[in-house]
């Protein structure tokens, strides 16, 4: 079969080059498609080759050939429902996480990011906002106890989506928390384990936190409390300005001063 395979002309891959360009359309008659890996697949992940799309393997004369094109082998796009599940009805409002017709709650869209179901702009700065009174609103919509009696299916819908706005309050309520949400919707990871290798700052933490096991009564402990409230406003506000210019490097490096300060305050408050 390999000297058959090195034998065939140029012109026959040619042809067969030509016969594959028009699939789905004509199918050659000694051309079938499987959707299956090849009897001999190579060593190495194939498919990545792809970015994603399957791989089809088209058999013929000349063996399995790997053939990956977007127009005949893309994965459908994802499509939400975007009317209500049990009335069919079409929102009313954004976010769609309660149908306004039939008071039904529908299954969690993960599209829709903590900003949209607060109904606020995406931006770092959320004074003014009063994210608690949204936040009310929503449970008195979606809580768990209020389709005690409905279908399984709307309890599932329930609980998942009052999860949801119970996450968006709390990560949106935090300078921290809602700086890492904020990149994360840039597409910037950030690792909230990775040290510094500040030697000051790292100094500075270690003296703050003796203070804090040294402290003997709630008025040191506040004042401590105090002072890293202070810096961990201040370090919000260097945030948002990295963020504002689009430097996401500095605004990692940011957030990792803010994690320090924001873990003392946990140690504070669980001390008092």
């Amino acid at each position: 079969m390999t000297n058959k395979f090195l034998s065939t002309p140029l012109s026959t891959f040619f042809k067969l080059r030509r016969t594959l360009t028009s699939i789905p359309q004509r199918l050659s008659p000694h051309l079938k498609i499987q959707h299956s890996s090849p009897p001999f697949a190579p060593p190495y992940d194939i498919d990545n080759l792809c970015h994603g799309y399957p791989t089809c393997y088209y058999y013929s004369s000349l063996g399995f050939l790997r053939f990956c094109r977007k127009s005949l082998c893309s994965k459908p796009a994802e499509k939400f429902q975007t009317t209500c599940w049990n009335c069919h009805g079409v929102p009313q409002s954004t976010p769609f996480l309660f149908c306004q017709s039939c008071c039904c709650i529908q299954a969690v869209d993960h599209s829709i990011d903590y900003f949209e179901i607060f109904g606020t702009e995406k931006k770092y700065d959320v004074e003014g906002i009063d994210l608690e009174r949204k936040y009310k609103e929503w449970q008195k919509k979606l809580h768990p106890d209020l389709v005690h009696s409905k279908s399984q299916k709307e309890k599932d819908f329930a609980a998942a989506q009052s999860a949801r706005v119970i996450d968006a309050y709390r990560t949106l309520s935090k300078p921290l928390s809602r700086g890492i949400y904020m990149l994360k919707l840039k597409g910037v990871e950030i690792d909230e384990e990775q040290t510094i290798s500040d030697p000051e700052l790292l100094a500075e933490i270690m003296e703050i936190r003796e203070e804090v096991e040294e402290a003997t009564n709630s008025e040191a402990l506040n004042h401590i409390r105090s002072q890293m409230q202070e810096k961990l406003q201040n370090w919000s506000n260097a945030f948002a300005d990295a963020f504002k210019r689009r430097d996401f490097e500095e605004a990692k490096n940011v957030i990792r001063r803010m994690t320090y300060y924001s873990r003392v305050i946990e140690e504070v408050v669980k001390k008092l």
